[in-house]
Formats: structure tokens, sequence, C-alpha cells
């Protein structure tokens, strides 16, 4: 009779924060986009969260790093990832993520009828976006023109409701571009953003199953549940997907504070104890939004003020021993970064010095002198 392995909070937490980087930060052996493989991906909405994300992992590497690996070594890719954001990807690990995104079930459009893409035109488009910046890095508006002369005047109707603006049509389906490969981010022209098309990828076997043994390895203990959670899919294709792979041995089940849970098979051993230490964590980082389930990643206090109706992300986080903690936000001015921190309790003298030197990375990371205040949060969650 097989014994099912259980598996704590503490010992959970305490692995993904070693696997993340966040219980020893990497050392000068490891790159950039080591770093952001290990966390499945940096949320690059704000950029520069991202390259803070990128930078508390490490002992020495500072946006500068990020942007290089970015623009120069081509080493990181910005597009569309999860949940159809924006992040920051391995380079050498696109094909997987476009196999893997491109095989999850479309959801239904939040879009009214006389607004969505049909299917065809939704083909159509992306197809249209890979021609049109094949060697080529061009604007929205260079790429609207692109985009109707090889569709039609229907893609450029300025019907999609955004930030009170209207966008034209096509751009509803501009994350799928990004999973099927024909779209990414180019460097800036002047104030203006750019897109260019990464090198054509190679098809990948088994992309799904390895996809979710790379997720759960990152953030396992995991249910299908949390999976379609973080990656906006159908719970019930996320159910089958499991279910698929545990029947052919790919995952096995555990016992995860009472309840199913998932990792890769055979990747069953946990630290012995909780995860230590203190982190200043930004906007949308990895280890928040991924990690599950909520209630033990934001105990108590923490979920009413570290969350935004329930969303994780919007609020930088302070992390103590594994567990949101507190709040906090960055200003800077010049060469100078304030760094207002909010606990939500007493910290030891011990966690007060760590914060202190956590403070001071950040700093390094922007490339700034920082100057640590303990006090009230007044900014409101990022939208």
């Amino acid at each position: 009779m097989t014994t099912t392995v259980r598996i704590t909070w503490d010992a959970a937490s305490a692995r993904r924060a070693e696997r993340q980087f966040l219980a020893r930060p990497a050392g000068s052996g490891t790159t950039v986009a080591e770093v952001v493989g290990a966390m499945a991906g940096a949320h690059a909405q704000v950029l520069s969260a991202a390259e803070v994300s990128v930078g508390v992992r490490t002992t020495g590497l500072t946006r500068a790093d990020v942007r290089t690996a970015l623009w120069d070594d081509r080493s990181l890719i910005k597009t569309y990832g999860p949940r159809g954001t924006v992040h920051l990807l391995p380079a050498r690990e696109l094909p997987l993520w476009s196999a893997a995104l491109t095989a999850v079930p479309a959801g239904p459009s939040p879009f009214p009828p006389d607004v969505r893409l049909t299917e065809e035109q939704a083909g159509q488009v992306v197809t249209a976006i890979g021609e049109a910046l094949d060697g080529r890095c061009l604007t929205l508006d260079e790429l609207t023109e692109e985009i109707v002369a090889r569709t039609g005047p229907w893609a450029g109707d300025r019907v999609m409701p955004a930030f009170q603006d209207l966008w034209p049509r096509w751009r509803q389906v501009m994350h799928r571009a990004g999973w099927a490969g024909t779209l990414c981010f180019g460097p800036n022209r002047g104030r203006k953003t750019t897109y260019t098309r990464p090198p054509r990828a190679e098809s990948v076997a088994d992309a799904l199953g390895t996809f979710v043994r790379r997720y759960l390895h990152a953030y396992g203990p995991a249910t299908p549940q949390h999976f379609a959670k973080w990656l906006a899919a159908p719970p019930g294709w996320t159910t089958t997907l499991f279910g698929e792979l545990a029947a052919a041995g790919r995952i096995e089940e555990v016992d995860f504070e009472g309840t199913p849970a998932w990792v890769a098979a055979g990747d069953t051993d946990f630290p012995d104890g909780p995860a230590r230490g203190v982190r200043l964590l930004p906007y949308f980082d990895a280890y928040v939004i991924a990690g599950q389930p909520r209630e033990r990643l934001f105990p108590g206090e923490a979920y009413r003020r570290a969350l935004a109706g329930g969303q994780a992300g919007n609020y930088p986080v302070l992390l103590v021993d594994g567990v949101a903690a507190g709040v906090w936000h960055q200003r800077r001015q010049g060469r100078r970064a304030t760094v207002t921190v909010e606990p939500l309790g007493r910290l030891t003298a011990r966690q007060e010095r760590e914060l202190g030197e956590q403070a001071e990375r950040v700093g390094e990371v922007l490339e700034a002198t920082a100057e640590l205040v303990v006090g009230a949060v007044t900014v409101g969650p990022h939208a």
C-alpha cells in the first residue's frame, strides 16, 4: 500500500523560497535568464518592478544587467505570458512557453459581439502580425497600418474600450500573437514602444507535460485550480490535464495541509524547517502571484492590507519567513530612493537588520542610494 507524502505549509514555502533564490540569493555564476527561469517568468507590465524582482534574488545584479540581457544579449524576451500579461521570459525557453500557452483553450471573450473578433479573424491578425514584424521593429501605429493592409479595415476599427480610450479591434488578440511567437517587444524608439518578431521556434514535444512539471517544481505542491488561476485557464481543462499527467506517471499526488495536491513525480524532498528571512518583493512578483493557498501566504491582517480585493501583486510585499507581513513603496528622486515599509507586526532585531539590508539592496538594483523609512504606506494599489 502506497503511503501519501504529507507536506506542510512551512515546508512548501521554504522550498519555494529556495528554488526562487529568495532563501539564498543567486551568486555571480547565475545568469539573469536563469533567475527568470527559476521564477517561471518575471511579470513585466511595470518593467522597473521586474528589474527589482530579478535583482533582489541575486547578490550583485542591477537593472542595467536586466536591460543588457533583454536588449543586447537577447537572453531574455519581453512578451506575453501567463494570463495574457507582459512577462520577461528566458529566450531559450520561448519554444516551450509558446507551445504550452497556445495549447490552452481560449476562454469566453470579455467584449460584446460587435467588438470581438471571430476565430477566423483572430487567426488572420496573428498571421498578419508575424508577417509585418518579420525583421522589423514597428510602433503600434505602424503595426496597425500593416495589419489593416493585410486583413481589412475591420481590424483597425477603434471599438475596444481600454483606459478611457478606444483601441483598434485587432489589439484584443495581441497577447495571442505573443503566445504564438509572432510578436514580442522591441527596444523603445524614443518614448514609443516597438514590437518585433522573435526568432522562429522549433516545435516542442510534450510541451504541456513539461510546462506543468516546471510550474510544480517552482510552486508545488499545487492543485489543478491553483495552476488554472496562475495561467488563467479553464479549471475543468486543468483538472483533466492533471489527471492525464498523473495517469502517465509524470506527476504524483501528495497531502498538502490536508488537501490533495500535486508535485512532479519523484520531487518529494522538502526542507525540514520553515522559510526564514526578510525580503522586499515588488509589484506583481512571481512568488506572491503564483503562491497558493493565498490565505496561507497572506495570513491574518495581510490578507486585507496586502491584497487588492483578493488580487495579489497590486501591492509590493514585505515577506517575513515566507509569508506576507506588510507592504512597502519606493520613490526615486535622482540618485536617491526612499523605501517606505509598513510592517503589520513587530519585527525582531534580526529582522530589522535584514530589512535595512533589503532596502539597501533595492537601492543597488535601482542604481540609487536607498533611505529606509518604517511607517505607513499611503500609496494605493497598482491598477
